[in-house]
């Protein structure tokens, strides 16, 4: 127990603690800036088995926040290098590494059996399709993103209100840290928020994580938190589901043109562009799928067009990583 000798004199932690951390499955989706510090302190904490989800490669323009990765991994699958790293870490623990993007299919599979459930994703259909999934499965989800110089990290699901009940309607900003940039160390820190929460849950320290939302400035170096204990499920929500569970009777429509997707997100999918979907369909009781590259924009046209349209609306999301 050398390892693990400073946590496990903690009275949090002791070896009650310690044998509950080896025992934990815990699942982390997204292997970049957030999971940087993520899985490092998950593996050296000694969580028994870890599952890291991700379907990019190493890119050199994320280095400077992705800091598990070097210039000579540029190019390798994410999933596979993070979990050699976490490997050299700790070679006491089982890490699978999967390159793969979540979608709501896989997403059951891979939540199934979990004791908690990490979104370090840089990705709104995946935190939403996590957070439902979590919400079914009754399992905990620490949610967590950054952008610019802020970010705010979360305990959802698991017995507490899940990321809808705190933010039920479409992002305000399709901002991403590609577009908008971001400062590696605001990642670092979220990110270490985000590995604190998951270990006070698996070690059910009180008060729970679950319910807490935590906001943090890197510009004034401030963080301020709230609970959302009582906060409700909303009462409606739209719902992403993967392309090959669209069926003949649903009609699909791609929001993105030629240029942005020369292959569409369905192959009966009709392209048409925002804002014009109501002018150009007739409404019917079929269920609605509205696809787009982040399931951004397709939650807004669904936000607009629910009013009118007597069936189902969906969203699919091209990219989840």
């Amino acid at each position: 127990m050398t390892r693990y000798a400073r946590q496990t004199i903690l009275p949090e932690v002791g070896i009650e603690g310690q044998s509950r951390l080896a025992s934990a499955r815990v699942l982390v989706v997204g292997a970049g800036g957030l999971a940087a510090p993520v899985l490092p302190l998950l593996a050296g904490a000694g969580v028994g088995h870890i599952t890291i989800v991700d379907g990019d490669s190493v890119d050199l323009s994320n280095l400077h926040r992705q800091t598990l990765f070097t210039e000579i991994d540029c190019g390798l699958p994410k999933a596979q290098v993070a979990a050699d790293r976490c490997r050299a870490i700790n070679s006491d623990i089982k890490i699978i590494g999967q390159e793969q993007s979540l979608n709501p299919v896989t997403a059951t599979a891979l939540v199934t059996g979990c004791d908690v459930v990490l979104d370090c994703a840089d990705s709104y259909a995946a935190s939403y399709i996590l957070s439902d999934t979590c919400l079914a499965q009754n399992t905990p989800l620490i949610s967590a993103s950054v952008l610019g110089l802020g970010g705010y990290v979360g305990g959802f699901c698991g017995g507490s209100p899940s990321l809808r009940a705190v933010f039920p309607d479409a992002p305000d900003s399709g901002a991403s840290c590609a577009t908008a940039g971001v400062l590696g160390p605001v990642v670092g820190v979220i990110g270490a928020m985000q590995a604190q929460m998951a270990l006070a849950v698996i070690l059910g320290l009180d008060p729970s994580p679950l319910g807490q939302m935590v906001q943090y400035d890197a510009r004034t170096l401030r963080s301020t938190s709230f609970r959302f204990d009582g906060a409700p499920e909303p009462g409606h929500g739209f719902s992403f589901v993967a392309p090959d569970h669209l069926g003949p009777k649903d009609v699909i429509v791609d929001l993105r043109d030629t240029a942005e997707a020369p292959i569409p997100a369905h192959p009966k999918a009709q392209r048409i562009a925002p804002g014009r979907v109501a002018a150009t369909l007739d409404t019917s009781n079929s269920r609605l799928a509205l696809c787009c590259a982040s399931g951004l924009r397709a939650w807004r046209e669904a936000e607009t067009l629910s009013p009118d349209w007597p069936g189902e609306i969906v969203l699919v999301a091209a990219s989840t990583s």
